[in-house]
């Protein structure tokens, strides 16, 4: 019988398509997922998997659910980059992957585990506008937002521990994903919502991000168990996508109009000093701030070739999954719809 693969933190938007990759294409491998216990599971309760109850910091849960398994894929992350305190990002990215690398080296050694494979971000390369970057481009460390330093840090440990403790870790730099069953609400979901249910007052003019499907990713991540180095990061995106793209795709998907308003860089830093000032002052988190426009603003291309020859993945273009998110968000408005109408 195939050893068991587990998926942690399961319930999440990559994550959750990680498990459905996987359940889709299993025989006879029992599936385990672990989720808080008050997590949003939407995304897998039509899913025959074995669950484990508890968060990453409950080492006794980890342990339990990694016992047997020959593949980990790590899918926890805390993303809230506007975050004014900032310690929950460190706590969660770094400090909660600690205790599972430990457990995970405990069954490399023991020799059961034969790959961790882990979420990480495009963000901790080094990028520069006018050129296009690899995995080799290091980042330059001196000015990092708080988030991006967290996921710096979360990498640096993840490939530590497959250089110096054995564990068979692979580093997946994931870009802005795409798609459907987004029952979270992804940032950039929210921007697919917000064009469907015709909530969306303006385009972020000159605003463009690395983008792929999260059917793809999630395909990238299963691919890596098979065939990705230990040790080594890859990319994975399709390709650079402005949100006005965006927005005209899945205005297009759902039938709707698309905002015509578009907000100007200069206008965007303003609102974003004001954000600034606002969550100083009010002592609360404000998700447009000076940082995150910074964070937008430092978008560069990147180059995934070493994961379509390395893994030998080929994704989708990116508007079939923003095309995705938009019949996604159409069916979510026409069941409220009809549950008000009921009532």
């Amino acid at each position: 019988m195939t050893a068991p693969k587990l998926v942690i933190g399961g319930n999440g938007f990559l994550g959750s398509h990680v498990v459905r990759h996987l359940v889709d294409e299993a025989t006879d491998a029992e599936i385990r997922v672990t989720v808080r216990a008050t997590a949003n599971t939407a995304g897998i309760d039509d899913l025959d998997v074995t669950r484990f109850v508890g968060d990453i910091f409950d080492l006794d849960v980890i342990r339990a659910a990694m016992t047997g398994c020959d593949v980990v894929y790590y899918c926890v992350v805390d993303a809230r980059a506007w975050l004014r305190d900032p310690s929950p990002l460190f706590r969660t990215n770094v400090d909660g992957l600690r205790g599972v690398l430990e457990v995970a080296a405990e069954f490399a050694a023991a020799g059961t585990l034969k790959k961790f494979v882990f979420t990480s971000s495009y963000s901790t390369v080094g990028r520069k506008k006018g050129r296009v970057a690899t995995e080799d481009d290091l980042i330059d460390r001196r000015k990092l937002t708080a988030y991006v330093r967290s996921r710096v840090q979360a990498e640096d440990l993840v490939l530590q521990y497959a250089r110096d403790r054995g564990v068979p870790a692979v580093a997946m730099c994931v870009s802005t994903t795409y798609g459907g069953r987004d029952h979270g609400m992804t940032p950039q979901g929210a921007v697919v919502a917000g064009t469907v249910f015709e909530k969306l007052p303006f385009v972020l003019d000159k605003i463009a991000l690395e983008a792929v499907g999260v059917e793809d990713a999630a395909r990238a991540m299963v691919l890596a168990a098979d065939r990705g180095r230990p040790g080594q990061r890859y990319l994975i995106s399709e390709r650079m996508i402005s949100n006005r793209e965006v927005i005209r795709i899945a205005a297009d998907e759902a039938g709707v109009s698309a905002p015509r308003r578009a907000i100007p860089v200069p206008l965007l830093y303003a609102m974003g000093a004001m954000g600034s000032v606002r969550a100083r002052l009010t002592g609360t988190d404000q998700q447009l701030t000076l940082e995150s426009v910074r964070l937008m603003r430092a978008e560069a291309e990147v180059d995934c070739a070493k994961a379509r020859r390395e893994l030998d993945w080929t994704p989708r273009p990116v508007e079939e999954s923003i095309r995705a998110a938009a019949r996604f968000w159409a069916q979510m408005r026409s069941a409220r719809r009809q549950a008000r109408a009921a009532s």
